[in-house]
């Protein structure tokens, strides 16, 4: 079987989307171009097709055609794996570390994500998303928790967070990547019956917290 031939891997689908990214920063690609780049890399099944979408962007390296064995005896060898960091120490006696149990993961690709009504909300959610657009409405959903930690994984979506006029959102844990993080509410101390706590990567995005369409104009004549 011919290198080319070979398939590919989550990691070198998101390697060649750091190159994408990249090749945007230095004015090669414009946005457009690289939104169907990155629907074409991560449809992407071999490395042929993969390195498909870097072969004219002058000094950006395709991924290895060849990894060579390391061991004369072995066909072929995985990647050696970076060992795993030291587990953290347990806490001490009389100290309480409140960690999130793993939650929904919200997936899109391409696509229009909506989650809005008496919707249940776990203490810990992930949004995966590439090109979508999410609105997720918090205004009439059943928390189990006061405090939700929303964690983001994107390319080129919008994401809207709508929450009650009560609530609190902290946008501080956001990197962004040619994208922007817009917070329209107040981002604390957690007070009312919900704060948000948003954090992850969101790479040619928008991060949006905002609360429902004309709650400015009722709070005027409460």
């Amino acid at each position: 079987m011919e290198a080319r031939d070979l398939r590919v891997s989550d990691a070198e689908r998101e390697h060649v989307g750091e190159l994408l990214q990249r090749a945007v920063g230095q004015g090669m690609l414009s946005l457009g171009e690289f939104t169907e780049r990155m629907d074409t890399a991560l449809a992407a099944k071999t490395r042929g097709e993969l390195n498909a979408v870097l072969v004219d962007l002058p000094g950006i390296q395709l991924i290895s055609e060849f990894v060579p064995p390391p061991y004369p005896d072995r066909p072929y060898a995985a990647r050696p794996v970076p060992p795993s960091p030291a587990p953290a120490p347990a806490p001490s006696v009389g100290h309480h570390v409140s960690v999130p149990p793993p939650g929904e993961i919200i997936r899109g690709r391409m696509s229009s994500i909506t989650r809005t009504g008496s919707w249940s909300v776990p203490a810990s959610l992930r949004v995966d998303t590439r090109v979508s657009s999410v609105n997720l409405d918090f205004t009439r959903a059943v928390m189990a928790t006061q405090v939700v930690y929303l964690d983001v994984d994107d390319y080129a979506s919008s994401l809207t967070l709508i929450v009650p006029a009560e609530a609190t959102v902290d946008l501080n844990g956001i990197e962004t990547v040619g994208g922007s993080a817009t917070n329209k509410v107040r981002s604390g101390p957690p007070i009312g019956p919900l704060h948000l706590v948003v954090r992850g990567k969101v790479r040619f995005g928008t991060v949006t917290a905002r609360h429902p369409f004309g709650t400015s104009l009722r709070n005027m004549f409460q």
